[in-house]
């Protein structure tokens, strides 16, 4: 499907803006990417979770447990201030690579 690589590194910007529309647990994050990509975007729980804990580590995002009756304990995650500013830093940087990727390759804006 894609490169392994260009899904690793724009993982970031996928979670942040998943959760740009409110709080989500892993899996629900997991499932709208799938959703999003029209299947084409598919993460393994372990990959998905290990960014989740690295951008709480560094204050982009906030977890918060949280049980609903006849469902499990699950951890909510939301945007943060920061994450708010990292996701537009994101947003500006992928554009204008993407936009310099295709002006390499002779691609021409939609």
């Amino acid at each position: 499907m894609f490169n392994p690589d260009l899904k690793r590194g724009s993982l970031e910007l996928l979670v942040l803006s998943s959760l740009e529309a409110g709080p989500r647990h892993g899996y629900e994050i997991g499932k709208q990417l799938e959703r999003r990509s029209r299947g084409r975007l598919e993460f393994k729980a372990s990959t998905l979770y290990s960014v989740l804990y690295r951008m709480e580590d560094r204050g982009w995002i906030k977890g918060r447990w949280m049980e609903r009756e006849g469902e499990r304990r699950r951890c909510y995650y939301k945007l943060t201030s920061a994450g708010k500013a990292e996701l537009a830093r994101q947003r500006r940087e992928w554009e204008a690579f993407s936009s310099m990727v295709n002006q390499v390759i002779g691609v021409s804006p939609a």
